[in-house]
């Protein structure tokens, strides 16, 4: 799996599962309750992760909708 996103805000990452799940691309959310260790304050990004093979069709509907991702985490 490959990290896709990486977000402090809950609703950039629903937006994403939605777009993906539009996509017929699978992910998984990584770091969901890790706002425990923090106190809930929400300072800890979570991670959206998707296989190797579909990072690239992944990448592109998220540019086409105005998320930006990072390519340096490869």
């Amino acid at each position: 799996m490959k990290e896709l996103l990486r977000a402090n805000d809950p609703t950039v990452i629903a937006f994403a599962q939605a777009l993906l799940a539009g996509e017929d691309i699978e992910c998984f959310e990584m770091d969901v309750h890790m706002s425990i260790l923090d106190g809930s304050l929400g300072i800890l990004p979570r991670r959206l992760m998707v296989a190797d093979d579909d990072l690239i069709a992944a990448r592109a509907a998220m540019r086409a909708n105005g998320i930006d991702v990072t390519t340096d985490r490869d």
